[in-house]
């Protein structure tokens, strides 16, 4: 038995669980590396199964670190967005099918209302598919009470996060065609592929301004991409990449990323706007 080889091959379900639970590359890269201490020093020939023990203490170890961060984001600075995971190749480890299901920026926005247990139970449950029994060990309660907090959250979710359903390419091609309007300043044509409805939140951690409250409306969310362009004329730069498994834009000036997007599309058109601007968040971002 190598159980080194043994966590190296479950490495990307373990980054998976924690960056879903907790949203960030550091925090999630953090609790795999505990984990791992934990492994090293762990009696394996008393394990029924090593996936089970490390799946169960990745998601305690991201249950308890979430429930501290549940504390200091009681003084973090705006809006809270997950730290996007960036890729300008779509066949990538990191895009590929570990991290193509229920990890868009959107989806991870929606799950910041549940409790750290709700999380983890409905993460489990909708995205890793461990069966009810599985999940009451790893908690520590029982079925009934586990299939009460999927059905809960389920509901919360549903309630903040309508399922639309919609092609990567038909995501891919209607970005293209705002990338491009943004580009020039075509603040017209960006209304066009922006619902009436849309909406645009976004994230500074204090660190960068941003807005401090959710901005509503085609015209008004055009004129935020269309005033950059004027602000720095002949600066700004756009480039497309995978977020987070989607299609996004990463939005340079002057040569250094200044943010990246991701985007919601229902009936043709853009319905939410999520802008990552802290700096602290764009670490791993590729430079232009």
């Amino acid at each position: 038995m190598d159980i080194v080889q043994t966590f190296i091959e479950l490495k990307p379900r373990l980054f998976g669980i924690a960056y879903r639970m907790l949203g960030t590359r550091t925090d999630a890269e953090d609790v795999v590396q505990d984990a791992w201490l934990r492994w090293h020093e762990a009696d394996h020939s008393a394990m029924r199964s090593m996936e089970a023990w490390l799946v169960t203490v990745v998601t305690r170890l991201s249950i308890d670190r979430l429930r501290s961060r549940k504390s200091e984001q009681q003084s973090y600075i705006g809006w809270w967005l997950p730290e996007p995971l960036v890729e300008l190749d779509e066949n990538t480890p990191e895009a590929a099918a570990e991290f193509s299901s229920d990890l868009s920026v959107a989806f991870l926005w929606v799950l910041e209302r549940l409790s750290p247990d709700e999380r983890a139970a409905f993460l489990l449950r909708e995205a890793f598919d461990l069966d009810y029994r599985e999940i009451a060990s790893i908690l520590g309660k029982t079925e009934a009470a586990c299939r009460q907090i999927v059905r809960r959250a389920g509901e919360r979710i549903r309630e903040g996060r309508p399922r639309f359903e919609i092609s990567a390419h038909e995501h891919r091609d209607l970005l293209s065609r705002f990338l491009q309007a943004a580009s020039t300043g075509d603040r017209e044509a960006m209304k066009t592929m922006l619902a009436p409805d849309v909406e645009l939140v976004s994230d500074g951690g204090g660190k960068v301004s941003s807005f401090g409250r959710i901005l509503k409306g085609a015209a008004r969310i055009a004129g935020v991409f269309w005033s950059l362009e004027h602000a720095f004329p002949g600066k700004v730069a756009y480039r497309m990449a995978w977020i987070n498994g989607e299609p996004g834009l990463l939005r340079y000036i002057d040569g250094k990323i200044e943010s990246a997007s991701a985007f919601t599309i229902h009936a043709g058109r853009i319905s939410d706007v999520y802008i990552v601007r802290n700096p602290d968040k764009l670490g791993a971002v590729p430079p232009l």
